[in-house]
């Protein structure tokens, strides 16, 4: 079996062979390693191995994960956010991936303005069109940064984030991913903004979505193999945002089953 070092030589070679591709440098492209229902010692791993920027799609699993981990990495919120968690979000996240909504937009700028703190941002767009994901429509993106940019003096907004819809052929992802940075390059022209990042592409698809623009990649399963299957037993959100009376910051974790 391959460890993390040989696997991640891999990927770096075939991210450097896609930007050759492309004509772009590979410095442009950083990896987010996706720790989702792994435990804090694939967070270290992931560290020791180089990879700086940690990943995760849920507040509450982050809340216990964080401190139980090794101090260093960047954490960025990937998964979708609801508005009650956001409080909880900005202790926790260097970066959001997932903003999706004006309203999400105004209350993170409100949560932060009491914080007193300057959340980075990216806005999430569905691309694909499929009820099935969060997002945004792209005819909406536009008025969505004006909006930010007139309303939301605490938030800064770096860039773009998709998902392409699921398939066994990474091509099928392509149109997708191209309408994204198409999108952000218009945008970028018409508003005379900078929107740097363009976070596209996982798994299976990360080689196409580097070709076609994208500066994070969120890798997990081509990194840590198949993620645990997991039931959470106990942590279930209270009234005030909480976690059904988990101590989320003491660093113990929700109680979990593994399923075979």
């Amino acid at each position: 079996m391959k460890d993390l070092m040989e696997i991640l030589d891999e990927v770096r070679g075939n991210i450097t062979a896609a930007c050759a591709r492309a004509r772009r440098d590979p410095a442009e492209v950083e990896i987010i390693a996706v720790t989702k229902t792994h435990g804090a010692e694939v967070v270290k791993e992931a560290w020791d191995a180089g990879l700086r920027i940690v990943g995760e799609n849920k507040v509450q699993e982050t809340a216990w994960k964080k401190p139980a981990s090794v101090t260093g990495p960047m954490w960025h919120l990937i998964g979708h956010l609801q508005s009650n968690k956001v409080r909880h979000a900005l202790e926790l996240f260097d970066f959001i991936h997932s903003v999706d909504s004006v309203k999400l937009a105004d209350r993170i700028n409100l949560i932060a303005d009491e914080m007193g703190v300057s959340p980075r941002i990216l806005l999430e767009v569905n691309v694909s069109g499929e009820k099935s994901k969060s997002g945004m429509t792209p005819e909406s993106v536009e008025s969505t940064l004006r909006h930010i940019a007139e309303a939301c003096p605490r938030v800064t907004v770096e860039g773009l984030m998709t998902m392409a819809p699921f398939s066994e052929n990474p091509e099928d992802a392509r149109p997708y991913f191209r309408r994204l940075r198409e999108l952000r390059d218009g945008l970028e022209q018409k508003l005379g903004i900078g929107l740097p990042r363009l976070s596209m592409g996982m798994s299976g698809d990360y080689e196409v979505a580097v070709e076609e623009g994208a500066t994070w990649v969120r890798l997990g399963t081509v990194l840590f193999g198949e993620r645990p299957k997991t039931k959470t037993v106990r942590a279930v959100a209270d009234d005030d945002g909480g976690f059904g009376g988990l101590d989320s910051y003491s660093g113990a974790g929700p109680t979990v089953k593994v399923l075979d």
